[in-house]
């Protein structure tokens, strides 16, 4: 059973990967992740294109480049990158994970997942409550 200030913290950290999603200069759709341990945000993500790329998402059909990297496998390498480690984090993000950052989410140990809105696709969410990491979608308000 999940606590009142639990409450109030997952809206407070999902609020600020909203604002972290700003960052993006992608077109079609913007993502923000954190990653939280032990109250402590240790890295942070969002949707674009690998260091040193131009700042370009989409090509000139408007469909997004196949190596624009996702909210949450930003924040997880810059874990990677970093002394932290996500053992028992908890990840914030905008959007319910696809399947390929599901299975960067169960191998960096990540325990919990927060989202605010849910994409068409549900195989990261399956797979990720197969892998027993917990769920909880908490929609937005506009």
């Amino acid at each position: 059973m999940k606590t009142k200030k639990q409450a109030e913290l997952d809206l407070r950290y999902l609020r600020m990967a909203r604002i972290w999603s700003e960052n993006s200069y992608c077109q079609r759709r913007k993502v923000g992740a954190l990653v939280v341990k032990e109250k402590m945000i240790i890295s942070d993500g969002y949707n674009g294109t690998p260091s040193g790329f131009e700042n370009v998402c989409e090509d000139e059909d408007g469909l997004t480049k196949p190596y624009v990297l996702h909210a949450e496998a930003n924040a997880i390498t810059k874990i990677a990158r970093s002394g932290n480690n996500s053992d028992g984090a908890t990840l914030y993000v905008t959007d319910s994970p696809c399947i390929e950052c599901a299975k960067l989410i169960i191998q960096a140990g990540i325990r919990r997942v927060v989202y605010g809105k849910q994409y068409r696709l549900t195989d990261g969410i399956e797979l990720l409550q197969r892998a027993g990491i917990e769920t909880e979608y908490l929609p937005f308000e506009e």
